[in-house]
């Protein structure tokens, strides 16, 4: 039954691409309601713009790695045009599955000087820059009203020196000893983001790095805070996908997630859901930028095509509606600059100053293909023993760390930040 279904697939796509349909293969706008707005009404639009017919094909990291290595093996290319993140386009120009796209320019816009940086290796350039997100904290305004001695709103917001994850603690724990609420939230559920905050906030803000110092003693550290932590984290987090509603039911004050998972709460009421840098750790505020790159695969067909779509998708226009509907910010100066002022602009502003602290550490998600996975689930893994179980620290990180290593090594993949700025 599966190779009659795979077949069917691949035959629909052959025909598709023989008939001059665009197949596009995303790693992103998967949640229903991003989904629906992409293809109900942003590609709807760029069809009728230039009577381009696309097929939207939303597949997960492993999912698209394995059909691009596929497809190209069998010399049967289907993918017209490829999104995925900074780490996946790395790994994929790294087996020289992408085309040099170098030529692609468009005259009307200029992409931000650090993403088209990360646009070019191996020789070629990979991919345009369409996407950028990050993870920031948001806070309901009442909580406020008890921060811990030292801690001003102002340092908060400003992501100042004085707002670290000590002064987190401290916070968390003078809400619930005043209200007996635990009012910290984090979206810990399966299909939550959770995950990303391990690897990519905490791990770089007490080790320095995301997995090559999984299991050292800074790390050790880091596990006993969490615990500590948690402590006034409501038991809520373990069902929650997305924060926005959990902050609009009162049930959590301060969380954490995704800048396009958070903004109904923030458009709800920018006054009293507040977005703010996350906290600074012992080796500095780490953070992820999430950067979505478009590229043609090697051999793609109906490159033309393609190209439009890119041009459609990196414009102006485009851009602001991609942020007003998602959340997902500009990667153009054109566009960036000129935020009007609103909940979008409140969020811009959380980035910003995310961004630019003066101990900031960015973070990109390695670019595992087939092993994201299972590097996710190790995070998780020491996360339910450690936590959850109980289980002693330095056990737990040394029985997983070999995993962790293993499965960077076994996916070819390069080092991203900061973990390739510890060996320079």
């Amino acid at each position: 039954m599966k190779r009659t279904l795979l077949f069917g697939l691949c035959l629909s796509l052959l025909l598709a691409v023989a008939f001059g349909q665009l197949n596009f293969v995303s790693t992103q706008f998967h949640p229903a309601t991003e989904r629906e707005y992409f293809e109900g009404s942003l590609l709807p639009d760029f069809v009728k713009l230039t009577n381009v017919k696309v097929q939207f094909l939303p597949l997960t990291y492993e999912e698209a790695s394995v059909r691009l290595r596929a497809e190209q093996a069998a010399n049967r290319v289907t993918i017209g045009l490829f999104a995925e993140l900074q780490g996946g386009m790395e790994l994929m120009a790294s087996g020289g599955l992408l085309k040099d796209i170098s030529g692609v320019t468009f005259s009307d816009r200029t992409f931000i000087s650090t993403f088209e940086k990360y646009a070019h290796g191996y020789g070629i350039k990979q991919f345009v820059p369409w996407l950028q997100a990050t993870f920031v904290m948001v806070i309901n305004k009442k909580a406020f009203d008890y921060l811990p001695k030292g801690l001003t709103k102002e340092d908060v917001l400003k992501g100042t020196s004085k707002w670290t994850y000590q002064a987190l603690l401290e916070w968390a724990k003078n809400i619930y000893d005043k209200t007996k609420m635990p009012m910290v939230g984090f979206p810990e559920n399966p299909q939550g983001l959770f995950h990303r905050f391990l690897h990519g906030y905490l791990y770089p803000s007490f080790t320095g790095g995301q997995f090559v110092k999984f299991d050292s003693l800074d790390a050790v550290d880091m596990w006993a805070y969490l615990k500590e932590l948690f402590k006034y984290v409501s038991p809520g987090s373990s069902t929650w996908s997305f924060m926005s509603e959990p902050l609009m039911r009162n049930e959590a004050w301060i969380v954490w997630d995704h800048t396009a998972r958070i903004p109904a709460a923030v458009r709800a009421d920018p006054e009293q859901y507040i977005p703010a840098p996350v906290p600074a750790g012992p080796k500095g505020r780490g953070f992820i930028t999430v950067l979505v790159g478009l590229a043609l695969p090697k051999n793609a067909p109906n490159e033309a095509e393609a190209v439009r779509l890119i041009d459609y998708l990196t414009s102006a226009t485009t851009q602001f509606d991609i942020l007003e509907k998602t959340g997902f910010f500009p990667v153009i100066e054109e566009a960036i600059g000129v935020i009007p002022a609103g909940p979008n602009k409140v969020l811009a502003e959380a980035v910003v100053a995310q961004a630019g602290a003066p101990d900031a550490m960015v973070s990109f998600i390695p670019g595992l293909g087939p092993k994201g996975g299972e590097f996710t689930a190790y995070y998780r893994e020491a996360f339910r023993r450690i936590v959850y179980e109980n289980e002693d620290i330095k056990k737990v990180l040394q029985d997983i760390a070999p995993k962790v290593y293993q499965t960077v090594k076994e996916s070819g993949a390069t080092l991203p930040q900061p973990d390739a700025s510890l060996f320079h």
